[in-house]
């Protein structure tokens, strides 16, 4: 069983996934957020396989859900479902973290799909959402935290113990880093911090 959340501010969008979702025996939705403050309450009250959301909440930027989601729930498979989906809006949720983009036009039986196959682990963008190409992607709020905490040589366990997070939620956040920056480890990471500008060097430097 695939256990969606479903965080929209419209009682009317939220209604219409839940019953478009319920038409599949594999699916069920097991909660539900009208905002990214609840989105997030949900999550941590209650075990669940993906993330239905829209990027666009009145209490939150955009994109900030989401990368909340990921980094307290790492192994969450996050779907963004929108009204708009421009080239800066699709980047924008996948450089927070979303594993795929659909528009709210989305058919039953494409979001039914979209569910399973995110849940499968594949990238997903709906039929009528840009590619926003493979340009550069900006490590998120949380992944910075972590690659300057790497950069004053804390342990993945000192880490982990400050942000109050478990240790495999920090290596998973040090291997989205290193991917966005095109690093191959730890080292790798921090070099390439200080040549983008990410890291501020030591004073004194």
């Amino acid at each position: 069983m695939i256990r969606v959340v479903v965080v929209d501010d419209h009682p009317v969008v939220r209604d219409g996934v839940r019953g478009q979702l319920a038409s599949s025996p594999d699916i069920a939705v097991v909660g539900e957020g009208a905002s990214a403050t609840e989105g997030i309450a949900v999550l941590a009250a209650t075990a669940c396989d993906v993330l239905l959301a829209d990027l666009r909440l009145p209490d939150a930027a955009p994109g900030a859900l989401i990368r909340a989601a990921r980094a307290e729930h790492a192994d969450l498979v996050i779907l963004v479902l929108s009204t708009y989906a421009t080239v800066s809006d699709v980047r924008t949720a996948l450089d927070a973290g979303a594993d795929g983009y659909l528009v709210k036009d989305t058919g039953r039986i494409e979001l039914v799909e979209a569910v399973r196959a995110a849940r499968r682990g594949h990238r997903l963008l709906g039929r009528s959402v840009p590619d926003p190409g493979a340009g550069p992607r900006h490590p998120s709020t949380r992944e910075l935290q972590v690659l300057e905490m790497v950069a004053a040589g804390l342990t993945n366990r000192q880490i982990a113990n400050r942000l109050r997070l478990g240790e495999a939620t920090v290596k998973t956040h040090l291997q989205h880093v290193c991917t966005k920056l095109g690093a191959v480890d730890r080292a790798s990471a921090v070099a390439a911090g200080y040549a983008a500008g990410l890291l501020r060097p030591p004073h004194g430097s």
